[in-house]
């Protein structure tokens, strides 16, 4: 299985994602509101 670093970011309401590489450089980030955390942590495969 391979894992992807993530790191989250929570401010206010707001939810900063960030996935990153091996080497921990950030490939993608996304900006998202609590309802949109939500489904995305629901929806996520783990």
């Amino acid at each position: 299985m391979h894992t992807t670093p993530e790191v989250l970011d929570l401010v206010k309401s707001v939810f900063q994602r960030a996935v990153t590489d091996g080497a921990w450089r950030v490939t993608e980030h996304h900006r998202l509101t609590r309802s949109q955390f939500e489904r995305w942590f629901v929806d996520r495969n783990v």
